[in-house]
């Protein structure tokens, strides 16, 4: 269907590769990850976590003896990207928690990447040093020359010498005060000079060059906060059509928007709504049908949103149905009234496509995590535990029963841990290699189990 280059059952057999992490039985708030992001050739994969730090890990490099690629992810750099802040006006404490990190298109050797707390979004610069500059004239208090404790006879000219390799993560731009609520999105655009950013009620558009404004060009606060009926859950921008963006709602909507219609685009080109069966609805009807992530595919003629229960294919072509939809844990519809007193059922799973667009990756509880091809239609459902962390062991489907007699390899419904749950998971843009983020541990696993790493 959305497939543009071979798929098959590849997309569904995967092998442990690493992970990350630490094994503590009591997990550190601040070490729970809260963001997982593939740069744009995939060579480089950033998480953030709610204590407000970003670490990116590199892909080691190429097998000189057998020409393969490794799959494994080391520890390029680390830094802390956002503090806890205090809004003295309101009285409100600013988490540090990063919530979103979008890569910029790579233009020469330094990396760029926007990330974002609930209010300040930051531009920062990844790059290498590997040589330092020596030799300056320096003076001391008498006002005579010397150099490195020596006065020279001669003026000399600083040159660089080489230095053992240092990665610098530099803040370039910080975007603030612009948002009055939380942060849900930030989306660099395709013209990689702007950039949106999405709150509950507003999305603004902003220059990369330019810190201190930007344009509103989504408002949908009702002039009586009475009114409200719908808060902004999610906001992309087209691939390849700086002009075109959409934005999901907690209504279950999905609103396309042309820039080139207006400067205000509360005026949408395209919704996308599923029909509501009045049979089925309840209590939770409305809850559960709130988006909490979409993605558009990579050639941009489809697109993902997931709400709680399922996932949905969108085609920009075709505003009144999905041309596909996927049942991620259906079995949980007969938990909803738990889920709710727990408050899980407000939790917001991201989903992903693969590199081709031919497969689609989403979370679930027990740190299960679902992948779906959507040409053959098939789907696998694998965990992400350190009890399967042999190095190349295949991963082994799981299965969940409900009620009745149990298989010997499926997993009750009743014993599910709703505690461990993957909420965030990334694809790598070109390889079968796939990231998935597990409380305080970055899984990598992938498809290739042709030849051993090296080491």
């Amino acid at each position: 269907m959305a497939g543009s280059g071979p798929s098959g059952n590849d997309d569904l057999l995967w092998y442990f590769s690493q992970v990350k992490g630490t094994m503590d039985d009591e997990v550190s708030e601040p070490d729970i990850i809260s963001t997982v992001e593939f740069n744009h050739d995939g060579e480089l994969l950033a998480t953030g976590d709610k204590g407000g730090r970003v670490v990116i890990f590199q892909r080691e490099p190429s097998n000189k003896a057998t020409g393969s690629r490794s799959s494994e992810y080391n520890v390029y750099s680390t830094f802390q990207s956002h503090e806890p802040e205090f809004d003295y006006l309101k009285s409100l404490e600013i988490e540090e928690k990063i919530n979103k990190i979008r890569w910029l298109s790579q233009r020469n050797q330094a990396h760029f990447l926007l990330s974002t707390n609930d209010k300040t979004v930051k531009l920062w610069k990844v790059s290498e040093r590997e040589k330092q500059a020596v030799g300056f004239n320096l003076r001391d208090e008498d006002g005579q020359l010397y150099m490195g404790g020596v006065r020279p006879r001669t003026l000399v000219v600083p040159h660089y010498e080489p230095m053992e390799l240092m990665i610098e993560a530099s803040p370039k731009k910080v975007f603030a005060n612009a948002h009055m609520y939380h942060i849900n999105s930030i989306s660099v655009n395709s013209d990689d000079e702007t950039y949106l950013s999405a709150d509950d009620l507003r999305i603004n558009l902003w220059n990369l060059e330019i810190t201190d404004r930007s344009f509103n060009i989504v408002d949908i606060k009702p002039e009586n906060m009475e009114n409200l009926t719908e808060v902004i859950t999610a906001a992309e921008y087209h691939p390849k059509e700086c002009h075109t963006f959409v934005y999901s709602s907690s209504k279950g909507t999905i609103r396309l928007c042309d820039m080139r219609e207006s400067a205000l685009c509360d005026q949408h080109a395209k919704i996308f709504e599923e029909p509501e069966d009045p049979a089925s609805r309840s209590f939770f009807s409305e809850i559960i049908s709130s988006i909490s992530d979409v993605k558009f595919s990579h050639s941009g003629r489809y697109m993902i949103t997931r709400d709680y229960l399922s996932i949905n294919v969108w085609d920009l072509n075709m505003e009144n149905k999905p041309v596909e939809s996927f049942q991620v844990h259906e079995y949980l519809r007969s938990k909803l009234c738990s889920l709710y007193e727990n408050d899980c059922i407000f939790d917001k799973f991201e989903c992903c496509w693969n590199g081709t667009d031919s497969a689609i990756m989403t979370g679930s509880y027990n740190n299960f995590f679902r992948v779906f091809d959507c040409n053959s239609k098939k789907d696998v459902t694998l965990e992400a535990s350190r009890e399967n962390s042999r190095q190349r062991a295949q991963l082994k489907s799981k299965k969940v029963s409900q009620g009745g007699k149990r298989k010997k390899d499926e997993v009750s419904v009743d014993s599910l841990d709703f505690n461990r749950k993957i909420l965030h998971t990334a694809w790598h843009p070109k390889d079968k290699i796939i990231a998935v983020a597990a409380t305080n541990n970055l899984y990598i696993f992938d498809s290739n189990n042709s030849a051993p790493h090296p080491r």
